[in-house]
């Protein structure tokens, strides 16, 4: 069941480079009851999982809330150079910049199943940069979980070509 975001989606124009078309969360984010279901959301698509780890930034909110609603462990998906101690790093490309993430390396056991979670899927190169960190640390990623798609910018399809039986889910309904 999508959630519904009732107009709580700001669009920004040329944000944060001149063509970007942004969508901002941060209403929806301060609506409770809408922040609520969309954190119990993803908690209900992630239950076969071990973790939920989330992309920084506005990844974080949604992953941890709903790893505490899920009953389970959190794990964060940093910018270059966050994390202390050894980690796994993937450098990728946005529609606007190149960025790098990281993961911690050995932190948590091999083979547990890991749902990947973040706000918007635009072209896919982050949400693809983080299941190959998944992959790096010999985890198992269940799946990706955004609350919105931006689907003219084909990231979903970019993601299945790499990951053909990787479940791809957005959880509002526009």
């Amino acid at each position: 069941m999508a959630v519904q975001p009732q107009g709580l989606i700001r669009i920004i124009p040329n944000f944060p480079s001149p063509g970007i078309i942004f969508k901002d969360i941060t209403p929806l984010l301060a609506n409770k009851d809408v922040f609520a279901q969309c954190c119990e959301e993803i908690a209900l698509l992630a239950q076969d999982c071990d973790y939920i780890a989330g992309i920084e930034a506005r990844g974080f909110i949604f992953a941890a809330a709903a790893a505490v609603i899920a009953d389970k462990g959190f794990i964060p998906i940093r910018k270059l150079g966050k994390l202390p101690g050894e980690t796994i790093s993937k450098s990728y490309e946005l529609e606007y910049a190149t960025a790098t993430l990281e993961i911690h390396a050995n932190l948590i056991p091999e083979g547990k199943k890991v749902m990947v979670v973040d706000d918007v899927l635009a072209t896919g190169g982050t949400a693809l940069a983080a299941v190959e960190l998944i992959l790096a640390a010999k985890l198992q990623p269940a799946g990706v979980v955004c609350l919105l798609e931006i689907p003219a910018l084909g990231g979903k399809s970019r993601i299945n070509k790499a990951h053909p039986a990787l479940q791809i889910q957005t959880i509002l309904a526009e």
